[in-house]
Parts: C-alpha cells; sequence; structure tokens
C-alpha cells in the first residue's frame, strides 16, 4: 500500500494513502508552506507555562481533526451516500480548518483584533497561498467548497456540522489531545462509542447520535465542561496571557508614541507594531517565535514598564489572579481599593492591574442555545418509537451541565499579593 505514515501521541498512527488523486492531494496540503507554518505554532497557546507537557502544536492536532474525520466519514458512508466531490472537500477542511490561527493561538485574536476563521478562508480562497492554489489546481471548485464547509454554508449541512458544530470532529480531537499532553485526565471521553453511534438525518439535513450513543455523549459534555474549569480557565494559563497581553499593548502604545523600541526590520511583526495592514502573506509569515524573540530583546528596553513585563513573561514571573466572586458592591469596592494599592506601590494599573473574564475565548461549555442546528446535539431518544431530539431534552446529565459559569477575577504583581489578599479576605 502506497501511504504516508505520521505516528501521534493520541492516535498512534495516521496513514495518508497516496495511490489515490484524493490522497495525493492530502499529502500535499499537510507539505504546503501554510500547513506546515502550524508546527510552529502552539496547540495550548500559554498552557505550558501550566501544565509543562503542553508543547502540542497546531499541526498535530490538525492532522488528528483529519484523521478523525476521514473516520467518521468511513462510518457514515456505510449506510449514507455521500459523493467523491463532497469527500474531499470535508476532508481537505478538516485539515486545513486551523491555518488562519496566529501566533499563541487564540491568545493574539484579542490583541489584533481578528479572528482565525476569517484568515483561514481568506487562505484557502487565495491564489497567492499554497494551499489555495494546490486546492485549485485539483478541481477549480475545491477552494468555494473548502471556505464553505469552514463557515457554515455548505451543502449538505452535516457534513459542515462535522467540521463545525456541538459535535464535531475539531472538539473531539483537542478534549482528548489536550488531556493527554496536559496530564488532566478530565478530557476523556469514549470516542469510539461517538464514532460508532454517529449517523445522517437526512430529512433535517444534520448530524445526529442514535440511541446507544447518549451516555458517551454525556461522557464527552462532561469531559469538555471540565477541561475549561480546570484546564483552559486555570488561573495560572490566564495569568500568562494577560501578561503577554499588556506586554505586547506596552510596545504597540510606545511604537505609536515614536518611542524607539526593538523591532526586527522589514518583517511582518514591525508592521504590527506600526500599526501597518496586515496583508495576508504576512499573517502567514507570523508564529509563536517572532513574538518570543521580539519579547527576548525587549527585556533590555530603555522603557522600564516595557523591560519588566517582558522579564516577567520570559521568566515566567507573573501575575497573581483573585476571583471577584462576591456581591456587586463588594467588588466595586474591592476593585477601588486594590487598584490604589497597586498604584501606590509604583505600577502602572493600565498593565498591572487587569480585570480578566472568559469572553474572549471562542468555545465553551454547551448551552443548547441558537437557532441553527449546529449549535445543538441532537440525540435519538428511545428503541420502539425512536425520536430525534436536543440533548437537553432527553438527558439530566446535560441538564446540569448547562449553569452558567463565568470566571472573573483580577491579576496583580506578587509583590502587592500580601496586601490585595488582605483586602480581599477582609471585606
Amino acid at each position: 500500500m502506497a501511504e504516508r505514515i505520521y505516528r501521534d501521541p493520541l492516535h498512534n498512527i495516521i496513514r495518508l494513502r497516496t495511490d489515490s488523486a484524493e490522497g495525493r492531494l492530502m499529502v500535499q496540503l499537510v507539505d504546503s508552506f501554510e500547513f506546515q507554518r502550524l508546527r510552529r505554532i502552539k496547540q495550548l497557546g500559554l498552557a505550558l507555562y501550566t501544565y509543562q507537557g503542553a508543547e502540542h502544536s497546531r499541526f498535530a492536532h490538525s492532522l488528528g481533526v483529519l484523521h478523525l474525520m476521514t473516520r467518521v466519514l468511513n462510518r457514515l458512508q456505510e449506510t449514507h451516500e455521500i459523493c467523491e466531490a463532497d469527500r474531499t472537500a470535508a476532508r481537505a477542511a478538516a485539515l486545513l480548518h486551523d491555518i488562519g490561527h496566529g501566533p499563541f493561538s487564540h491568545v493574539m485574536e484579542k490583541v489584533l483584533g481578528f479572528h482565525h476563521e476569517d484568515l483561514t478562508v481568506a487562505a484557502v480562497l487565495s491564489d497567492e497561498t499554497e494551499v489555495g492554489r494546490i486546492l485549485r489546481e485539483y478541481d477549480a471548485r475545491l477552494p468555494e467548497r473548502v471556505a464553505a464547509l469552514i463557515k457554515g454554508s455548505f451543502k449538505p449541512a452535516f457534513l459542515a456540522q462535522l467540521v463545525s458544530s456541538q459535535l464535531d470532529v475539531d472538539r473531539m480531537d483537542y478534549l482528548l489531545r489536550d488531556s493527554l499532553m496536559t496530564g488532566a485526565k478530565y478530557g476523556i471521553y469514549d470516542l469510539e462509542w461517538i464514532i460508532k453511534a454517529l449517523a445522517v438525518d437526512p430529512q433535517n439535513d444534520r448530524i445526529y447520535v442514535t440511541t446507544r450513543g447518549l451516555y458517551a455523549v454525556e461522557e464527552y459534555l462532561q469531559a469538555r465542561y471540565y477541561m475549561f474549569r480546570q484546564v483552559y480557565y486555570h488561573r495560572t494559563l490566564r495569568s500568562a496571557e494577560v501578561v503577554l497581553r499588556a506586554t505586547l499593548q506596552r510596545a504597540l502604545e510606545l511604537t505609536e508614541r515614536g518611542v524607539d523600541i526593538w523591532r526586527a526590520p522589514d518583517t511582518a511583526f514591525e508592521k504590527l507594531l506600526l500599526r501597518k495592514p496586515l496583508t495576508l502573506r504576512d499573517h502567514m509569515e507570523m508564529d509563536d517565535s517572532d513574538v518570543l524573540f521580539h519579547i527576548k530583546q525587549w527585556q533590555r528596553a530603555g522603557d522600564p514598564i516595557l523591560r519588566d513585563l517582558s522579564r516577567r513573561f520570559i521568566g515566567r514571573r507573573l501575575f497573581k489572579a483573585i476571583d471577584l466572586d462576591m456581591p456587586e458592591e463588594e467588588r466595586g469596592r474591592f476593585l477601588e481599593a486594590a487598584r490604589e494599592l497597586v498604584i501606590r506601590a509604583g505600577f502602572d494599573p493600565r498593565y498591572y492591574f487587569i480585570e480578566d473574564q472568559a469572553s474572549d475565548l471562542p468555545y465553551g461549555f454547551y448551552t443548547g442555545e441558537g437557532d441553527e442546528p449546529k449549535a445543538h446535539i441532537y440525540v435519538e431518544d428511545g428503541y420502539a418509537r425512536p425520536r430525534i431530539r436536543e440533548i437537553s431534552e432527553v438527558s439530566q446529565v446535560v441538564r446540569g451541565l448547562q449553569r452558567a459559569y463565568r470566571i472573573h477575577r483580577v491579576c496583580f504583581p506578587p509583590e502587592v499579593k500580601e496586601g490585595v489578599y488582605a483586602l480581599y479576605h477582609g471585606l
């Protein structure tokens, strides 16, 4: 058998067949400039500041998503007809769904004001990118089909739901992969049983889970809930993100004021600092190493704030964080008093006293809200006279997971920890 093999820590062996045109297409896409760039972007951003094993990349994750898409399509094709063109587009979309990510994954999106899915679609449709040319050479209509799958506008819609929905191959991979690489066991669920239980509802053009898969999906949603609470919302991880954002915001402010700080000349990152419009090629040029290299140089900056923040980030001397789980009136008094304490200690509160909320994370818990099928998980209820229903209508476990959970914290330098803690516990 002609094939390329990737050894994967989660799926063990990922095989890409090279004895067919579709298989060779997948190999070409993996070898493209834009996809290889994902080797240099951490899947979990700054989670390695908390979980030292979380060094895995968007490259590894995206290969895993392709692997799961292939397995799911094989399963669905046992009972449902999927044409070759649709299968090819779905596999390509699964592989390429993350190529628009910026440095440190979601961390940079808030600073730079972009969404990675928009850049992914632009890269797929562009004549200037290698992935765009490869897709177009295979089939002139393929870039538009892949883009439609990523945007969720593709028909049949159930294929788009496999790429992006509440039960998609992206989430199926990253929950297990992040759990494995962080060492946190919260993300484990029965993947094999979910794949076995997936089916197509042709009347409503949607994916659903047969009756036998209900408990596996409950376990999947519990895994997702606990991974967000224990890993993705972890205080230290979020504190590292706060310090990184503060560092970049200080660098941007200094550059805007005409202060000379070090920047690599004639690079996309220099354009970013100068707030010049970035082209698609500029975005595709940047990865984690650009950010790290500049912050390492800024450890010797003349500006004391930029120098201090850069040293804190590189040396993992992060801010402390306190949850603001208190009545609104008490919260206001505490924030005012704590901010004053930070100022008296000589710290600029714009960079050293920062409220952190999880609203900047693009994904969260399952709520069952929304009008589109991709916002819901559908399961078959009953054996004798089965009906397809939204899962929270069937599962008490899922209803229990839908209770609101939000994080609202304030981050501050450890130098003022004792004073802030005294205020916090003295309320």
